[in-house]
């Protein structure tokens, strides 16, 4: 798919996130297991997948032929982002076929000294082709990376960066806020964790969602459990 067409077939569709990280009981070295996820969310309909790593994206769109949301979760000392940090981490994504790559643009220390802007700059002059979503946490973050030229901005990092940790839950008024402001498409995506968010999410103009731990990671889902049980 072009990109119009990709912008048309994600318009209204949840996004799911299919992730295992190390540490985890169903990160597998060898993989074998997202995939599996991925084409369970596919059978009850979902139309795209956002997944980490080179192999699970590769075993993903190989299962499902599903376009694949691809991020690197990988840190580097002096970079407080950890999301498609480096162009190491774009290469592999691009040689992976991610349909669309995902990367932390908020504003918080990069190692190499340049601007989430100016990594986006960077990105777009080697891959001209490659469509981009930025990982944002704030409105103006939300601004500043829609004038770097990327092609769509999701909530994701909202209440993980110092300057939003306050914010606990979905938010769908930045939703609302940041659709005023831009005129790419707006990903809600981050504690999504309800049918009822889900819903906000689009009422406030959201182009598309992403669910992932209310979904695909049991752990989480358990744990909020007892956490109310008790």
């Amino acid at each position: 798919m072009d990109k119009q067409q990709l912008l048309e077939y994600l318009k209204g569709e949840m996004i799911v996130s299919c992730q295992a990280l190390p540490g985890e009981a169903l990160y597998k070295e060898e993989g074998g297991v997202m995939c599996l996820m991925a084409q369970a969310v596919k059978n009850a309909g979902v139309k795209a997948i956002r997944a980490q790593g080179v192999l699970d994206i590769k075993q993903i769109k190989e299962q499902t032929n599903l376009p694949v949301i691809g991020i690197i979760k990988k840190s580097y000392e002096g970079y407080a982002s950890y999301i498609t940090a480096t162009m190491d981490e774009v290469d592999k994504l691009v040689g992976a076929g991610s349909d669309i790559i995902a990367l932390d643009c908020t504003n918080r220390e990069r190692g190499d000294g340049k601007t989430p802007s100016e990594f986006v700059e960077e990105i777009k002059e080697k891959y001209p082709n490659v469509l981009l979503m930025a990982d944002i946490s704030n409105l103006e973050e939300a601004i500043e990376a829609e004038r770097a030229g990327v092609d769509f901005v999701g909530t994701t990092m909202n209440g993980y960066t110092p300057y939003t940790a306050d914010s606990k839950n979905f938010n769908p008024d930045l939703v609302k806020e940041i659709v005023k402001n831009v005129k790419v498409p707006v990903i809600a995506e981050g504690k999504i964790h309800t049918p009822e968010q889900a819903k906000q999410a689009f009422e406030a103009g959201a182009h598309c969602i992403v669910v992932g731990g209310a979904i695909t990671r049991p752990q989480e889902i358990a744990t909020r459990f007892l956490s109310e049980l008790r």
